[in-house]
C-alpha cells in the first residue's frame, strides 16, 4: 500500500470517528433531555397527586394548561376549555370524601417530538364508599412556564 492511499485511510477513518462521535454525542444529549422532561413531567403528576390527597382540586388542576383548547374525554362524555374542565372535576368530586385517595401507577412515557409527550397509565381512589380506578392518556405539551396536559383520557376499569 503506498504512502498517500495510506494517508487517505487514515483521514477517512479519522472522519469516521469524528462523524460517530458527534452523533453519539447527540443522541447522549437528546436522551439525556428526555430524561429532564420524563422528571419534570413526574414532578407535576406528583404535585397532582399530592393536591388531590390533600383535597385541593385547584392545585390539582395547575398541571393543566389554562386555556380554552384544553380536553377532557371521559365516561360522561367530552369536557371542553379550563372552566369546562374544573366544572367537571368540582362536580364529580365534591368533598373529600368523594375524593379518596389517589394513585398514579404503571406509567409510560412517549415523546412525540421535543414539545409534546402522551403519557399512558393507571389511577386508583381509595374512598371509603368503594374504590375506583382505571386508565389515563395524557397529552403534555411543553410551554415557557413548563410541561401541561392539552388533553387528558380517563376512563374507569373494574378491578
Amino acid at each position: 500500500m503506498t504512502k498517500s492511499i495510506r494517508l487517505a485511510l487514515a483521514g477517512l477513518g479519522l472522519i469516521l470517528l469524528f462523524v460517530l462521535g458527534v452523533r453519539t454525542g447527540r443522541q447522549t444529549k437528546a436522551a439525556e433531555a428526555r430524561d429532564q422532561d420524563k422528571t419534570a413531567i413526574t414532578a407535576v403528576l406528583n404535585a397532582q397527586q399530592a393536591a388531590w390527597n390533600r383535597g385541593d382540586v385547584d392545585a390539582f388542576l395547575v398541571g393543566y394548561w389554562h386555556s380554552p383548547e384544553l380536553t377532557f374525554s371521559g365516561t360522561s362524555g367530552v369536557s371542553r376549555g379550563w372552566d369546562g374542565v374544573m366544572a367537571r372535576y368540582k362536580k364529580n368530586y365534591p368533598d373529600q370524601a368523594a375524593m379518596g385517595r389517589l394513585d398514579f401507577s404503571e406509567l409510560e412515557y412517549r415523546f412525540l417530538g421535543p414539545e409534546a409527550a402522551l403519557v399512558l397509565g393507571r389511577w386508583h381512589l381509595d374512598r371509603e364508599k368503594g374504590d375506583i380506578g382505571g386508565v389515563f392518556s395524557l397529552v403534555w405539551q411543553r410551554f415557557p412556564e413548563g410541561w401541561k396536559i392539552v388533553h387528558d383520557h380517563t376512563s374507569a376499569v373494574p378491578r
